[in-house]
Formats: C-alpha cells, structure tokens, sequence
C-alpha cells in the first residue's frame, strides 16, 4: 500500500508553520483557501502546514503541494532574471535552486 500524503511529508515540516496554520485554523481560516493562497505565492513550507491539518483528498493535496513548489521555482527563476538585468551579472545559485525545488515539485 502506497503511503499517505502525511507519512510523506510529515517530517519535511517545521513546527513553527504547523503552529501558524493552526491558528489561522482555529480563527476561522479554511484550511484548503490558505493552502491554495500560499502554494500560488511559492511558500510551500505553509501550504504542506494546512494540508496536513485538514481533511481532504490525498490527490489534491499532492497537487497543491506540487503547484506551491513550481511556483516556488517559478518566482525563483523571475528573481534571479531580475538581478541578473539590475546587477548585469549572472545568479547561478538562484537558478540552481529552481532546478532543485522543480525536482521536489515532480516528486510531491
């Protein structure tokens, strides 16, 4: 039997965001809203937080996490274009790290 979206990922994340989503849980927040909020800004540390702590469909969990690090790698991309255009020079450790986080992204 293949492993549940929690066994996975479970250990990836730090408490503190766990402790963030949870009280944005108990104010009223639906879970499934901030994690889709939080993967499209690129912080999958927060979307994998509410994904863990709501019910939901193992898939859409995955998709979301997946998305949250494509965008993540994404917006990385954008970042280092623009310090590469500002500071004409090149940022290989930026782009470097978009081509880990797109890595993880196919993994989620």
């Amino acid at each position: 039997m293949s492993e549940t979206f929690e066994e996975l990922y479970a250990s990836l994340l730090k408490e503190v965001f766990t402790t963030h989503a949870r009280q944005q849980l108990e104010e009223g927040a639906d879970g499934l809203v901030a994690a889709r909020t939080y993967a499209e800004q690129g912080k999958p540390e927060f979307a994998l937080a509410f994904l863990l702590l709501i019910d939901g469909a193992e898939e859409e969990k995955r998709e979301v996490f997946a998305h949250a690090y494509e965008r993540h790698a994404r917006l990385s991309q954008e970042k280092a274009a623009q310090l590469d255009a500002q500071f004409h020079r090149s940022f290989p450790l930026i782009k470097l790290e978009a081509q880990n986080v797109r890595k993880l992204a196919s993994g989620a």
